[in-house]
């Protein structure tokens, strides 16, 4: 089962077994995050701080160990949209990279599998707009390329 794709069964309660055969179960996810961006940086520090069931490693996205660890990627894309890879090459990108780091986490895993179904997809889709939203007005404008951007008077938070 798919903890993106696929949501648990209404009647199983509980997580649901792994089946000889079937695909085989994340061990380790790693979140690669824009360490430019606020909300971004906040988001790490809060999934450090929650019980994860399958271990996140949270990694900025570029850097240089990034590109050690995934050459195959587009690391000129990853900083503008969250991208979480599987310990077995998975990659899941957007709300369904959201969604996989909420399944990742103890007191998460059921919203995560609630979001997958078809009333809960509108709230990731509504939440990653947001997120995008947040992002455009919390970062400057730069260049393709260019790692440090003229901030606006008054920092990040100033007027416009």
């Amino acid at each position: 089962m798919s903890p993106v794709t696929e949501a648990a069964p209404a009647a199983a309660p509980g997580p649901v077994p792994y089946a000889a055969g079937g695909p085989a179960p994340v061990r380790r996810l790693t979140v690669l995050y824009d360490a430019w961006c606020p909300l971004c940086v906040h988001l790490r520090h809060w999934l450090q701080r929650q019980r994860q069931l399958v271990p996140l490693d949270l990694v900025p996205a570029g850097s240089a160990e990034a590109r050690r660890r995934f050459p195959e990627l587009d690391h000129t894309a990853t900083p503008a949209e969250i991208t979480v890879v599987g310990d077995l090459g998975q990659v899941y990108r957007e709300a369904s990279a959201w969604i996989v780091c909420l399944w990742a986490l103890a007191k998460y895993r059921s919203r995560a599998h609630w979001l997958t179904t078809p009333a809960g997809r509108p709230f990731v889709r509504g939440t990653v707009l947001t997120a995008a939203r947040y992002r455009s007005l919390a970062l400057p404008p730069c260049a393709p390329g260019v790692r440090e951007c003229v901030a606006p008077p008054g920092g990040p938070w100033g007027p416009r």
